[in-house]
């Protein structure tokens, strides 16, 4: 797990993650102990036979999750009054196997019967979110992003990295990551690590914002002299082109809101130029800027208001 110091929450150690409940110890490592993290219990019996194939399957996919979720198993034959007592509160235990998920002292979720593994991780994915434990994640994810800020690029991109060996799916680390290439200069091997996302993050907003960023990178490697295109601009208005180049020029040189007032002046001189290269390069801004950005939300209201005028 990553290592950030006191502030990080702790996993479970192993030996704590799975354990057989008893109604002696029920309060203890259920009740209780989902005040802390969420607790799955597995209601079982010997002479169950979906029981005998749901249970190693919690049992590795508790183990999988690394700590952010325990589970207790009972065995409603040794502990009848027990079952017996949680079913007079509510707890349909008529049929097993029945798997009950506690959060904060209370049950928050459940299902009867042997379901297939994806279904499980889903259950258990469900019940990290609701119990507020990622393992740390989210600090770390905060700490690097500090560090980015701060123009430690190549610090941010270890701890997004290491992000990524834990959840190889976090789209907000594989998108810190890019950019901390991206601030080191390297572009092409940001836009590597972007052709590398999973299939489940492709499309996720932290990505696309990255894409755009790219490209806007891209442009500013190839971008003309600023004072050049700025005469060329104040010369003939009209030159499209000489506007559009201007434009791109004014981004690069950190000059964003300059650079979206000339874009949507193209855009409301001829939004059809070059296949309405305007207001797609104005998206293309957009998307590389945070949604609440001010520049963004002005920018889209111009762009709106001329649009539907």
């Amino acid at each position: 797990m990553l290592e950030l110091g006191q502030g990080q929450a702790k996993s479970a150690p192993a030996g704590d993650l799975i354990k057989d409940g008893t109604e002696a110890t029920f309060m203890a490592d259920v009740i209780e102990a989902s005040r802390e993290v969420p607790v799955i219990v597995d209601f079982w019996a010997t002479w169950c036979g979906p029981c005998k194939t749901l249970g190693p399957m919690l049992e590795a996919a508790v183990t999988a999750a690394k700590g952010k979720v325990r589970m207790v198993k009972i065995d409603v034959d040794r502990e009848q009054r027990l079952a017996g007592a949680l079913a007079q509160q509510g707890l349909p235990l008529q049929s097993i196997p029945t798997v009950v998920a506690f959060v904060g002292g209370r049950p928050v979720d459940m299902f009867q019967g042997a379901i297939p593994q994806g279904q499980i991780k889903e259950f258990i994915d469900r019940l990290v979110a609701m119990g507020g434990d990622d393992g740390g994640l989210a600090e770390a994810l905060e700490a690097a992003e500090a560090m980015l800020a701060e123009g430690a690029a190549v610090d941010a991109a270890q701890t997004f990295a290491a992000i990524l060996e834990e959840e190889p799916e976090n789209a907000a680390a594989m998108g810190g990551l890019a950019r901390a290439h991206l601030a080191m200069g390297d572009i092409d091997k940001a836009e590597g690590i972007l052709n590398t996302a999973p299939q489940a993050i492709v499309t996720a907003p932290e990505l696309e914002a990255v894409r755009a960023q790219i490209a806007l990178a891209r442009q500013a490697a190839n971008a003309g002299p600023l004072a050049d295109l700025q005469a060329a601009v104040e010369a003939n208005p009209a030159d499209h082109q000489a506007r559009f180049d201007y434009a791109q020029a004014l981004h690069a040189a950190g000059k964003v809101q300059e650079a979206v007032d000339e874009l949507l002046e193209l855009f409301r001189r001829d939004r059809e130029w070059n296949d309405g290269a305007a207001k797609a390069q104005l998206f293309t801004i957009f998307d590389a800027l945070k949604p609440q950005d001010p520049i963004v939300l002005t920018g889209r209201r111009r762009l709106s208001s001329m649009i539907f005028a």
